[in-house]
């Protein structure tokens, strides 16, 4: 007898279902991690215990299991975002043997094992297939501890694209060859429409999505829906091709990922509501599903789930250890690559319901099959956590920027159409140096009184400045000013407020006003003295693909270049973009030796070319790049009139109007 059928009937009241589910997403984490568990090891007993086989609490109902289908969609679509397809060229080959191991190794296991307990051939394929793919369940883990761009873990991120394909291949060829249908038409249609699929999701939604932030990119709320569209659109679309809509979330996040800044606002709110809201869902649902009481009251069940979790565990250790032996991996990201890949979900579950409805095994299976998923459950978030914290984040973790310079940034606040993008940059360089953001708008009294619609505008400016610093979880310092000029308020302000870096915004030329008296860029960056980075945007810094880093032999010899190259990695990583480095060298003087080439950077290719600096930066830009330039207060000083930046900035942004420009500017004193 059901322990469900002792108590009052389940919970039908809205505000009640949805008040249970926050409590259990609020004390379920907390308490596990206090007995030194993972929290979502918390979140799923917590489903068997409220569900429908458990005390009976709450209905798995049509509202639970569609928030626990976009929370299986979300998870697989962050772990899409946190790996790339820059990862995968460093790590495809890797991910690529991974990833048929871990399927094969529990496959034939797995078909030994069922054989061994009876199963026909068909039955026993398909139950070792359901347990030869994995779900990462512990992807939450990974993302606590810092290590989601390991190479193990990359590796494993990889695999699982690979593994669950697989998976749901077999998955349709058996069911088919049950059926008697595995005929030539259903490989006709099969192949060229999952090859269509991926090519289309890899190549078309980076390009749509480009577009889309090109034209829309200031508005935050049409940014998220089309990320949100974009997952869901992906994932459908893999259903009508009869793949898992897990396999299209999992694409969907690759495709998108260049476009979505790691440090920047939109992600933060993407990893906000999957990791606060919708992937609890998802845990909470899968332990919903499983039916303690029949484990006990059948000892066949017990015997069918002791033999699948044996087996799957045996293939998923000898496919870690395998892998992590070929490629030299150590010892805790060996386990790594075991806890990630061993935990099975609503994907295996999804696969053995279909082969039940067809008649191809019974219940005593389907109860075996859940026993594995709670088991497995539990075990691949203890094995990852346990492990992970000894593995190192690797090569691929984000590259730091010069804390010196970005331990305080000052960024400029004036206009409204050209602020998010100003902000984003100020963002991503403050919380990649754990810095504070110092948001300034500066209103000028020099013609009298400063009017109150003027007020309540620069309080507008400063509050969204702020908000967007709190959805970025970035310290931030609101600085409004009323001064006799610009100049003078933000080089006041950089002063009381200990700024490190001054970010501001630059319109790419100067007029006959301000070759003759000066631009407010000109004045600030002539007595300045702290660094300035002045930004020219074309198009919103999210959908950069290509960041060239153009400076002649002189500036690439200076002490100023070093900084100048670590924000520049800096921003490349965050935007997952390409750094390309050229040093222009004079016709007539000597290019740089190998040695000092490794004194400047033995990391980063740096390619040299001879001619003339304006020249070669004509020719190697492109309109969608963002080009980094820079120049020092020194010579330009005894120059009253000659502008600040030197000639080569303007003279790009006359001749490319279409390409990004950002100058790096530091003080004589720096020189």
């Amino acid at each position: 007898m059901l322990i469900a059928n002792l108590l009052a009937d389940p919970i039908t009241d809205p505000v009640a279902i949805f008040l249970t589910i926050l409590a259990i997403m609020l004390v379920a984490p907390l308490l596990f991690e206090r007995l030194q568990l993972p929290g979502i090891v918390g979140l799923i007993l917590a489903g068997v215990v409220v569900g429908p086989d458990g005390l009976g609490i709450l209905q798995r109902d049509s509202t639970i299991v569609l928030l626990g289908t976009v929370g299986l969609l979300f998870l697989m679509f962050m772990a899409g975002l946190e790996t790339g397809l820059d990862d995968f060229k460093e790590e495809g080959d890797k991910a690529t043997f991974f990833g048929i191991i871990t399927f094969a190794l529990p496959m034939v296991v797995g078909t030994a094992a069922m054989l061994a307990l009876g199963y026909d051939w068909l039955a026993a394929l398909l139950v070792a297939s359901c347990f030869s793919s994995h779900t990462l369940l512990a992807l939450p883990v990974l993302s606590k501890l810092g290590i989601m761009r390991s190479p193990a873990v990359v590796v494993t991120l990889g695999a699982t694209l690979i593994t669950n394909v697989l998976a749901l291949l077999t998955l349709a060829v058996i069911i088919k060859a049950y059926q008697g249908n595995l005929t030539l038409g259903f490989w006709l249609f099969l192949i060229p429409a999952l090859a269509i699929y991926t090519f289309g999701c890899l190549w078309g939604v980076p390009k749509l999505g480009r577009w889309f932030f090109q034209k829309f990119g200031h508005d935050e709320n049409a940014e998220f829906i089309f990320v949100l569209a974009t997952l869901f659109v992906i994932s459908y679309l893999a259903n009508v091709i009869d793949v898992e809509p897990i396999i299209g979330a999992f694409l969907a996040g690759i495709a998108l990922t260049p476009l979505i800044p790691q440090l920047s606002p939109l992600m933060n709110r993407i990893q906000f509501i999957g990791n606060a809201l919708f992937i609890p869902f998802f845990l909470i649902s899968v332990g919903m599903l499983i039916d303690p009481v029949v484990l006990i009251s059948q000892p066949q069940v017990l015997l069918i789930a002791a033999v699948m979790i044996v087996a799957e565990l045996i293939g998923k250790f000898a496919a870690a250890g395998l892998a992590g032996k070929f490629f030299k991996f150590k010892m805790p990201d060996v386990m790594v690559m075991f806890g990630l890949s061993t935990a099975q979900a609503a994907s295996t579950l999804a696969a053995i319901t279909v082969a039940f409805n067809i008649g191809l095994v019974d219940q005593a299976t389907v109860n075996g099959v859940v026993a594995m998923i709670l088991a497995t459950s539990i075990f691949s978030p203890w094995v990852t956590q346990r492990w992970g914290c000894q593995v190192s984040p690797g090569t691929t973790t984000a590259v730091a920027v010069p804390k010196d310079i970005t331990r305080r940034v000052l960024v400029t606040v004036s206009n409204p159409e050209t602020e998010d993008t100003l902000l984003e940059l100020a963002l991503i360089l403050t919380k990649a140096g754990q810095g504070t953001l110092l948001p300034l708008n500066v209103l000028c009294e020099r013609r009298g009184k400063v009017e109150s619609s003027t007020q309540r505008k620069q309080a507008q400016l400063l509050a969204a400045a702020e908000d967007a610093a709190h959805a970025a979880t970035v310290e931030v310092e609101p600085n409004r000013r009323v001064d006799d000029s610009i100049e003078k308020g933000i080089l006041r302000t950089s002063v009381e407020q200990d700024a490190s870096l001054i970010v501001c915004g630059w319109k790419g030329f100067s007029n006959y006003k301000d070759n003759f008296f000066g631009s407010v860029i000109d004045s600030v960056a002539r007595r300045s003295q702290v660094p300035m980075l002045i930004a020219r945007f074309t198009h919103p810094v999210a959908s950069t693909s290509r960041i060239i880093l153009a400076v002649n032999k002189q500036q690439a010899l200076s002490p100023n270049f070093a900084p100048t190259l670590e924000m520049s990695q800096a921003i490349a990583n965050e935007l997952k973009a390409t750094l390309q480095v050229l040093i222009v060298v004079a016709i007539k003087e000597r290019q740089l030796t190998g040695e000092e080439i490794d004194r400047i950077s033995p990391d980063i290719q740096l390619e040299q070319a001879k001619g003339k600096l304006i020249n070669r930066i004509s020719k190697r830009i492109q309109p969608d790049d963002l080009l980094i330039l820079e120049v020092n207060t020194h010579k330009q000083m005894l120059a009253v009139r000659q502008s600040a930046l030197g000639v080569v900035p303007e003279a790009i942004t006359r001749t490319h109007s279409e390409t990004s420009v950002l100058v790096m500017h530091y003080p004589r004193s720096k020189a």
